[in-house]
C-alpha cells in the first residue's frame, strides 16, 4: 500500500511553514507547495523525523495544471494558501479572488485526482465574526460573516466565500474526502523568515518600530502559530467530520501586549500611552492598513470566540498568550528583521 503523502499549500507562508514543521516532526511525507519555491528554502532546514520526507513543489492556485500536479498522488491536503491582506487598491483581485478562485481550482483538482482521503482547510475567525458587532459579543462555530462586502471587510468576504466554496463542493461531491475547517484568530509565535512579518505579525512589528508611537484602543484574540499547526494536523483524523474549529488561545488589548514586551525587553522603548478614540479615527485616514470604517467597527470594542469544541474534540490546549508574544519578538530582534 502506498504511503500517505500530505500536500501543504501555501507552505512557505507563516502558518503553512509551521504545519510543515509539525508534520515533519511526526515522520510524515510532506509535499510542500509554494508559488515561489525559492521562498521555501527555510523549510529545507527543518528537522525531519524518521520515516518523514520533504518535497518542495511549485504551485500557483490560478494555474490549474500546477494545482493538478501538486494534488496528484496525495492522500491528504492541508490548504493554508491565501492572501492575508485587509486593504488593497483592488480588493476583489488582490484579496477575494486568490481565496475563492484558489479554492475552486483546488477542489476541482481533488476531484480529478481521486486519491485524497482527508482535506483540512484553513479558514479564519474572519469567516465567523460579523463585520460589525456589539461590544462583548461571543461568536461560535455556527456563525458566519454575512455582512461583509468588497468595499467593507473584503478579507472577511474572502474567507467566508472561500469556505462556502469548499463546503458547497463537499456537500455535492459523490465521494468527497473527510473535511474539517480550522479558524485561527490573530496568530502570534515565532516567524521563520522576514516574510512572515506580514499579516498578524504586522501588529507586533508596529509595536517594535513604535509606529505609531501611541497605542490604539484595540482588542484582539490571540493564538500561537504552533497551536494552529497542531490543530491542523490533529484535524486530519480527529474531530468531527465537517467540523468548524475556532482556534483561539487568549485575548488582550494592545496596551497589555505592549506591557508584556516592556517587561521582557526593558532595554527597548515601547509605546505606553493609548491614543484617544477620536484621534485613532483621524489616524485611520492616513494609515495604509486601516480604514476609518474598520476603526469605527472595532476600536474600543471586544469580541470573543468559543474555542471549546477544539479543546473538547481535538484535545487542544493553548500556549500562554505571553509566551506567544515573547516568542514572536525574539527571532525578529535576533535576526535584525526590523
Amino acid at each position: 500500500m502506498a504511503e500517505d503523502v500530505v500536500l501543504v499549500t501555501g507552505a512557505s507562508g507563516y502558518i503553512g511553514s509551521h504545519v510543515v514543521d509539525n508534520l515533519l516532526s511526526r515522520g510524515i511525507h510532506v509535499r510542500a507547495a509554494a508559488r515561489d519555491p525559492g521562498r521555501a528554502a527555510h523549510l529545507q532546514r527543518l528537522p525531519v523525523s524518521d520515516g518523514g520526507s520533504l518535497d518542495i513543489v511549485s504551485m500557483d492556485l490560478f494555474d490549474t495544471d500546477s494545482v493538478n500536479a501538486a494534488v496528484a498522488g496525495c492522500s491528504d491536503v492541508i490548504h493554508t494558501a491565501a492572501a492575508v491582506r485587509v486593504v488593497a487598491k483592488n480588493p476583489q483581485r488582490d484579496i477575494v479572488d486568490p481565496s475563492v478562485v484558489g479554492c475552486q481550482n483546488l477542489v476541482a483538482a481533488i476531484d480529478a485526482a481521486g486519491c485524497v482521503e482527508r482535506f483540512v482547510h484553513t479558514s479564519s475567525t474572519a469567516a465567523i465574526s460579523s463585520s460589525t458587532f456589539e461590544d462583548g459579543r461571543v461568536f461560535s462555530n455556527e456563525d458566519w460573516c454575512d455582512d461583509s462586502s468588497v468595499k467593507f471587510n473584503p478579507y472577511g468576504l474572502a474567507k467566508a466565500s472561500a469556505e462556502r466554496v469548499v463546503r458547497d463542493w463537499h456537500a455535492q461531491a459523490k465521494d468527497p474526502p473527510r473535511l474539517v475547517t480550522i479558524h485561527p484568530c490573530v496568530t502570534f509565535g515565532p516567524p521563520m523568515t522576514r516574510r512572515h512579518l506580514r499579516g498578524s505579525l504586522s501588529y507586533i512589528v508596529a509595536l517594535i518600530e513604535r509606529n505609531p508611537p501611541l497605542l490604539l484602543p484595540l482588542h484582539v484574540n490571540i493564538v500561537d502559530v504552533r497551536d494552529v499547526a497542531e490543530a491542523h494536523v490533529r484535524a486530519l483524523r480527529g474531530g468531527q467530520p465537517g467540523g468548524r474549529y475556532l482556534v483561539v488561545g487568549g485575548h488582550a488589548w494592545f496596551r497589555d501586549i505592549a506591557k508584556v514586551l516592556e517587561d521582557e525587553f526593558p532595554d527597548r522603548k515601547w509605546p505606553r500611552r493609548q491614543i484617544p478614540y477620536s484621534m485613532a479615527l483621524l489616524a485611520a485616514l492616513f494609515h495604509p492598513k486601516i480604514t476609518v470604517s474598520w476603526a469605527r467597527a472595532h476600536l474600543r470594542k471586544q469580541s470573543f470566540f468559543d474555542a471549546s469544541p477544539a479543546e473538547r474534540e481535538l484535545g487542544m490546549e493553548w500556549r500562554p498568550m505571553e509566551e506567544s508574544i515573547i516568542d514572536t519578538v525574539h527571532p525578529i530582534l535576533d535576526n535584525d528583521w526590523v
